[in-house]
């Protein structure tokens, strides 16, 4: 028999990706498949403080886990994970045997000694437990070495190697294997828990059965289609195909295949996990995913950009992830100070005895072309485009404060009454350059979506009307845009349309603002 082991997370990791609301029958499922596939363990979800609900993989204690086991499960064993501060240990029932085998157990670099008390606890009332240390790559030789001291003296079940920020490579793994191997007691399973960020996990996985004792006993944990929070995680039909050719693993990956068309691949819809450059550049400089996450979600940055902000973040800020820190970091790269007061005297001359129009990217400018053509003709306005050039539509000037969508702009030469905002200093060389704080901010707070920045530049200006089209605001479903390649550009929804109806709401008490074409924002 094998010593090497596999450990599948879908319902736990991939929990991430539909809040761990999979459906009860869905999970049972789940778990039927990966017993038929013969899989060595199934973490069924997490425990945690919670209010239980039997469609999500959450539970309060071990009696919920219950109903969704198979009777029959062969020598498939069940798992959960708690973190030690998140969960009462005291919740948890002594082990019958009759629900979970293994509790997996986490805790960061600064909680160590009460991530080990609650193992010793766990350990106590009967379980296999093993020890999952958050961010592996964060520890010294010398933090690692006083670790496996403090391990071996509780002798939990397994130790596992946790690539939490995915940046481990081949010889970060080879060196913390190694420590590993040669100073926790050998009775000790050795785990592995890979992420995606470098596109490694299967490789590196590769090499960890290729260099680990042949005496020492591995437990390596995947998921169905590698699903898992975003970049996602080892995929399990992989490693189980790699394993039955090279270890004499005797798995039956036809069950996992089922379980993804069945399951799996339609929840991609949610998130599509995967490999994502920001996330690569989270994991280069090892930090919290959630630094890209904030950056990605701004939806303006290009992914050099988001390298240079997250190479400036401090190591003590790396682990932890403070929002208001990255905020801070983002704001200051945006916002280069510049003198835009002869440029703001020029624009209130030429704008303010005119009719001004605002065109954004919305598909209705499409839709409602007749009607935009005949106030045109009509009004003969000053036309500001919104962060793209219209196909269409002549305007009189082009407004950007989007790097990714100025830098997406082919044809530039046709730009001449260019705008930009002072965060694109780095990716263009204007004339007119006006300070993005100054627009991104106002007294109802921030928000750096181009057309309400030019709508808070006119209220500067003294201009008292606006008419705007294609300002439509974000829908699930449908095109959101003129071209198809800004729709890429955005991870927006709900919360930015009920922020920007707001904003709208706010200048319409200092300024008319008519929309031509239809609007969510327009909430009169």
């Amino acid at each position: 028999m094998s010593r090497d082991k596999l450990l599948d997370c879908t319902l736990r990791d991939g929990g991430y990706i539909n809040d761990w609301n999979f459906g009860f029958h869905t999970i049972r499922d789940i778990i039927k498949k990966l017993v038929d596939s013969r899989v060595d363990y199934v973490e069924v979800g997490f425990l945690r403080n919670c209010e239980y609900d039997s469609n999500r993989a959450l539970f309060n204690n071990c009696s919920e886990i219950v109903p969704i086991l198979p009777k029959k499960h062969g020598n498939t064993m069940f798992s959960a994970m708690a973190l030690h501060n998140k969960y009462d240990i005291n919740k948890l029932e002594p082990y019958d045997g009759k629900t979970i085998d293994i509790l997996r157990v986490t805790f960061h670099d600064y909680d160590i000694d009460e991530g080990l008390t609650f193992i010793q606890k766990a350990k106590e009332k009967g379980y296999r437990v093993f020890c999952n240390p958050i961010n592996i790559m964060g520890y010294s030789d010398e933090m690692l070495l006083q670790l496996f001291h403090k391990v071996n003296q509780i002798q939990p079940y397994a130790f596992s190697i946790v690539d939490t920020f995915g940046s481990m490579m081949k010889s970060d793994l080879q060196r913390i294997y190694f420590l590993a191997e040669h100073n926790l007691d050998k009775s000790i399973v050795i785990g592995l828990h890979l992420h995606e960020n470098l596109g490694l996990s299967y490789s590196l996985a590769q090499e960890f059965l290729a260099m680990k004792s042949s005496e020492r006993k591995c437990v390596i944990d995947a998921s169905m289609m590698g699903m898992g929070r975003v970049p996602g995680n080892l995929c399990m039909e992989l490693i189980m195909d790699y394993m039955n050719k090279t270890q004499g693993s005797s798995y039956d990956v036809n069950p996992v295949l089922d379980g993804i068309d069945d399951h799996i691949a339609q929840l991609k819809q949610i998130e599509a996990w995967g490999y994502h450059t920001a996330y690569a550049l989270s994991a280069k400089y090892n930090l919290h995913r959630n630094y890209a996450e904030f950056l990605l979600g701004k939806g303006r940055l290009r992914a050099k950009q988001i390298n240079q902000i997250l190479a400036g973040i401090e190591a003590n800020k790396k682990t932890a992830y403070d929002e208001a820190y990255i905020e801070a970091l983002y704001e200051g790269y945006q916002n280069h100070e510049v003198d835009d007061g002869q440029l703001l005297s020029r624009l209130k001359r030429e704008w303010k005895n005119h009719t001004i129009l605002i065109l954004a990217p919305g598909s209705s400018i499409a839709e409602q072309k007749e009607k935009i053509d005949k106030f045109i003709e009509t009004e003969n306005p000053v036309i500001i485009a919104a962060n793209f050039l219209p196909d269409t539509y002549k305007e009189s000037y082009a407004f950007f404060s989007n790097a990714m969508r100025f830098s997406a702009i082919e044809d530039k030469s046709r730009m001449e009454n260019l705008i930009v905002t002072s965060n694109l200093m780095e990716v263009c060389t204007a004339d007119n350059v006006l300070n993005y704080s100054d627009l991104c901010f106002d007294d109802k707070g921030k928000s750096d979506n181009c057309v309400i920045m030019l709508m808070r530049l006119l209220c500067k200006l003294g201009i008292d009307q606006v008419y705007v089209a294609g300002f439509d605001g974000y829908q699930s479903e449908g095109s959101n845009y003129i071209s198809s390649y800004m729709a890429n550009q955005h991870t927006k929804g709900m919360e930015e349309n009920i922020r920007n109806t707001g904003y709208v709401a706010d200048i319409r008490k200092k300024m008319d603002v008519i929309f031509l074409t239809p609007s969510i924002y327009d909430k009169q």
